[in-house]
């Protein structure tokens, strides 16, 4: 089982192995967290995305790409579930920390960081949204050793933390 930290703060920011990302379906760049990483990270990342996913992403899969001028190494991709749209399916949710987690250990990462999978502009409810991420990862089968979950609002890192601390 990996060590789980909650860090409040820029994702894009980690010294880590790998960074997830919450892209769309598409997989060419967007808002929110999908933004914020390909504005730092560059247009490395969108070129990687455009060769290795031509037909997009599915919902609760996830791929990788270069971390183009990001600190990681690489940049692991998946698409979280759309609750204001009605993708409602906590299956869903749960398996873009999975995915992600299978990915990191193809790629050989011992570290890596998530930010809250659907939790912002697609409106997972976030007691849920920390409450899956968290399961999902303290279950997991994964070679990881360190997993940070990032949360850029502080209440958000609040809620993240006391979940930690009482074992959800």
């Amino acid at each position: 089982m990996p060590t789980v930290i909650a860090v409040h703060g820029d994702i894009t920011k980690q010294k880590v192995d790998a960074i997830v990302n919450t892209a769309n379906n598409k997989m060419r760049g967007g808002g929110g967290v999908d933004g914020a990483i390909h504005r730092a990270g560059g247009r490395a990342i969108l070129l990687d995305c455009i060769e290795r996913f031509p037909n997009g992403l599915a919902t609760g899969d996830a791929g990788w790409t270069t971390a183009g001028d990001l600190p990681a190494q690489w940049i692991i991709h998946t698409v979280g579930p759309n609750y204001r749209a009605g993708q409602r399916d906590r299956s869903l949710l749960t398996s873009c920390y999975g995915r992600a987690l299978e990915v990191a250990d193809e790629l050989g990462a011992r570290s890596i960081a998530f930010p809250l999978i659907s939790a912002g502009i697609y409106g997972w409810p976030l007691e849920d949204a920390i409450a899956a991420a968290i399961g999902t990862i303290v279950a997991a089968d994964t070679q990881v050793e360190e997993v940070r979950v990032v949360a850029f609002d502080a209440a958000a890192y609040e809620e993240v933390r006391q979940q930690l601390s009482r074992g959800v």
